[in-house]
């Protein structure tokens, strides 16, 4: 078993990977300029736009995203509780702080965590990682070797849940599954570690011995092509994240951290 196949649907699916990358990566630089609730809100109703002509399953990107929809307002929270304080303070306990100032930071972060990790998730279940080796080895001139010995491992990503549910099986079946749940947990999170070193190093060896590892000029069987739809990618990617730096500036809320 490999990774979970990508979308093959909507017209995120016709990309390269490598716009998909750089536009990620350009509204990331820019909400990470400035810590405000302006330019992460804007780009935020921006993305969701986008995604509504995105053409991807609904149940399918609540799935995958979940983990970002759960981590913003665990983010948000501790900021809210430990923040920098400033302007009025309205509890004070012990560590604990809120302020206004630590009201605006943990909006700012919710919502700047949303609008970075959400496009970064859903670009990527769109990506196959044969094609995202081609784009970086092709297109950006990668070394060949780093980029197949990283598309070897991606592939084998997928191996984790298969052999978790066998080491639960196994162990199960020798009587020492009932040990408690936590101590349970590290044993097998040991034995799976163990496993993936000595799985790593056969595929490693495995791939020296196909000439893998040789610094010769390597060819490639399928072509990665960079196509008119790519660049309007990345100028869409670029047009948010410039909307969201003009309306933090024209609302007065932009925060550069090191400003």
């Amino acid at each position: 078993m490999t990774l979970v196949q990508p979308l093959r649907t909507g017209p995120l699916a016709t990309l390269n990977p490598v716009s998909k990358l750089g536009a990620a990566l350009i509204v990331t630089v820019a909400l990470l300029l400035s810590i405000d609730p302006v330019s992460a809100g804007v780009a935020l109703g921006l993305e969701l736009i986008l995604l509504a002509f995105a053409g991807l399953p609904l149940r399918t990107v609540v799935a995958r995203t979940a983990p970002v929809w759960i981590a913003a307002p665990l983010a948000g929270l501790t900021t809210l509780l430990y923040g920098q304080s400033s302007g009025t303070v309205y509890v004070q306990w012990w560590a604990v702080e809120i302020s206004d100032g630590s009201i605006s930071l943990a909006l700012a972060t919710m919502l700047r965590v949303l609008a970075i990790g959400l496009p970064a998730v859903l670009l990527f279940i769109t990506i196959d990682p044969t094609d995202l080796a081609d784009g970086l080895a092709q297109l950006l001139r990668l070394p060949a070797r780093f980029v197949i010995g990283g598309l070897a491992g991606l592939r084998l990503v997928g191996l984790f849940a298969e052999d978790w549910r066998a080491l639960t099986l196994a162990r199960r079946a020798r009587g020492v599954a009932e040990s408690g749940a936590f101590r349970r947990f590290l044993g097998q999170s040991f034995a799976l570690f163990v496993l993936s070193l000595r799985r790593g190093t056969k595929l490693a060896t495995a791939m020296e011995a196909r000439g893998f590892g040789t610094g010769g000029r390597r060819t490639w069987a399928r072509p990665s092509v960079f196509r008119g739809r790519d660049w309007v990618a990345m100028a869409v990617a670029a047009l948010v994240a410039g909307v969201a730096v003009a309306a933090a500036l024209a609302t007065g809320s932009w925060n550069a951290p090191l400003g």
